[in-house]
């Protein structure tokens, strides 16, 4: 059997020319060699697999060579690679500035290539500053780290230091795809991009992922493979999801999620997934934020298609309820349960269900007099203008009848359908759906529209006989056992002033409270007073609070002012307050 070299190490890059997504660093370093102005340390930094020793080693061979050598010439004997993380003694540094002295034998430089330099010992760096600021002219050290806040800034600081990025997906999916047809393999373009993603910024991850997917499916690479090889969710688990969300259709929705789990894939995963399929969505919704969409061609088709059914209020509810679920996964004890819950609100964003029926009921006179607004008069149609619509030959008492009749309906407030309450040998709870449902209904039926607003009655009253009806309504709330209503309704007398009771009370609770019940306040003193204009202005006085509110001081200072001796007594016993 034929020996087998991974793609990782088969493809290496020989030339700067060959590597990918490093174009500045590459550049910055082929200048620097052809002006004659490299320094004489060097420190590649950034993440796995991104070219830092892949460069340094292309960096060490072009250092050396002037044209005349053949092209296998690698300058081993120029070249030093030490592996920090197993060297990272101080006598291991030691030896290796021993060896500096020594001029190279083929070439003009001796290199020193110190992978994961982060790993040295404290001791051993403090024996490397001294060699790294004053090397010999024929020495140049590379230092390579995935951790540069874990070397010391004296190193740093005599160091040029150079930042590798990460490699970006369409980089990677592009010589992934070099690569496929170097190998004669045919790969679907979704496939590759997939791949890519996975590998999170890393070449030499890339291309294993490459050989293991590559292994699994031989030479035609398809999307499906992939997914399945790698256990990751397809774009179609997304697409499907969010096409039930925005269908309501929650028992479907949950059987997905379920035949997902079934497949071996977390729910974390998914929820994460959904999330960012949402956002994927949101940027495909504009023309500017598309290039952000980092999908295949196919891909990014079917995202423009569903960008369409989706409103951005929705996807930002969506993101929001995902992340929301996201965060709080790792603490949830029932981690399904969580997520299915997820996925109900999300089938619910757009559900157009009783709640958005709202907008046909009609709001009553109470609440625009509240908010200060006045509401408009309607105007009856006059008898010229009916009589241009309707016939010439209907008599005068008709016509009339008529408007009257088409006025009324227009406005009159339509009663939802009945709902039974009882049935003979149930018995229901107070809280249940049919006791709510005909408690809003008994809402609806109360609710009046105001024809003319002008008309009500607002006969003139004086402050003595508000508060005598202000006291009937006490009473009879104690009577009818409300008892906290009535108490604080007896904290403060009502001062009143242009058909306005100013009231004062001492916490925020008290004002909320009375607010809640102003609508039936208000309709039983303007019926006693016969005066349609009343309305409250309450305010809150912390010093009234401060009154109720006693301490054990306060206390024994008023019983002291009662009664003197007590204070003889507190000093006879030494007794404390």
């Amino acid at each position: 059997m034929e020996h087998f070299v991974v793609s990782a190490r088969k493809y290496r890059p020989q030339t700067f020319k060959d590597v990918v997504g490093q174009q500045a660093i590459t550049n910055t370093l082929l200048n620097a060699i052809d002006n004659n102005h490299l320094a004489q340390a060097l420190l590649f930094t950034g993440p796995r697999g991104v070219g830092k020793t892949t460069c340094a080693r292309i960096l060490a061979k072009m250092i050396n060579s002037d044209g005349s050598e053949s092209v296998d010439e690698d300058f081993a004997f120029n070249i030093f690679e030490l592996d920090a993380a197993s060297n990272n003694s101080v006598d291991d540094i030691r030896s290796l500035t021993d060896q500096v002295r020594i001029p190279p034998q083929v070439g003009k430089y001796k290199v020193y290539i110190i992978d994961e330099v982060h790993m040295l010992s404290q001791a051993a760096f403090n024996a490397f500053l001294k060699t790294l600021e004053e090397p010999p002219k024929h020495c140049i050290f590379i230092l390579a780290t995935t951790e540069k806040h874990k070397i010391i800034p004296t190193i740093l600081s005599r160091c040029q230091i150079f930042d590798f990025k990460r490699i970006t997906v369409k980089d990677a999916k592009e010589y992934l795809k070099y690569i496929a047809e170097e190998q004669s393999i045919t790969a679907e373009d979704d496939a590759l991009h997939i791949i890519a993603q996975k590998a999170d910024g890393a070449m030499r991850d890339a291309l294993s992922i490459f050989d293991r997917v590559v292994s699994f499916s031989g030479k035609n690479l398809t999307r499906q493979a992939v997914t399945e090889n790698l256990n990751v969710l397809d774009y179609d688990t997304y697409f499907t999801s969010t096409d039930l969300v925005l269908e309501n259709k929650i028992p479907e929705l949950l059987l997905q999620f379920n035949t997902t789990l079934s497949k071996g894939f977390d729910g974390h995963h998914f929820i994460a997934g959904l999330a960012s399929h949402f956002r994927d969505l949101l940027v495909s919704k504009t023309e500017e934020t598309i290039e952000l969409l980092e999908v295949g061609d196919q891909t990014k088709a079917k995202y423009l298609d569903q960008a369409k059914k989706a409103s951005q209020a929705f996807l930002m509810q969506g993101i929001n309820l995902a992340n929301e679920c996201d965060l709080k996964y790792k603490t949830s004890k029932n981690q399904r349960l969580l997520v299915e819950l997820c996925l109900m609100q999300l089938a619910s964003i757009t559900f157009d269900g009783e709640k958005k029926n709202s907008k046909h009921y009609i709001i009553p006179a109470s609440y625009f007099k509240n908010k200060g607004i006045k509401p408009i008069p309607v105007q009856v149609p006059s008898k010229r203008e009916h009589d241009v619509a309707s016939s010439k030959t209907d008599s005068q008492f008709t016509e009339t009848r008529e408007n009257t009749k088409e006025v009324v309906e227009k406005f009159q407030v339509k009663e939802p359908p009945k709902i039974i309450l009882k049935q003979e040998g149930k018995r229901r709870s107070g809280l249940s759906l049919s006791s709510i449902r005909a408690k809003k209904e008994h809402q609806i039926k109360q609710m009046e529209v105001v024809i003319n607003e002008e008309e009500l009655p607002k006969e003139p009253f004086t402050e003595e006989a508000f508060i005598v009806v202000w006291n009937e309504y006490i009473d009879k709330l104690r009577k009818d056992g409300k008892h906290n209503l009535a108490s604080i309704l007896s904290i403060d007398v009502p001062k009143v002033k242009r058909s306005i009771a100013h009231l004062e009370f001492p916490n925020a609770t008290n004002k909320v409270e009375v607010e809640r019940q102003q609508y039936d306040l208000l309709g039983y003193v303007r019926k006693a007073l016969n005066n349609f204009d009343i309305s409250l202005a309450i305010t809150i006085n912390e010093v009234m609070e401060k009154q109720y509110a006693y301490t054990t001081l306060e206390k024994f200072e008023k019983l002291k002012d009662k009664n003197p001796n007590i204070d003889i007594l507190r000093k006879t016993f030494d007794l404390d307050v």
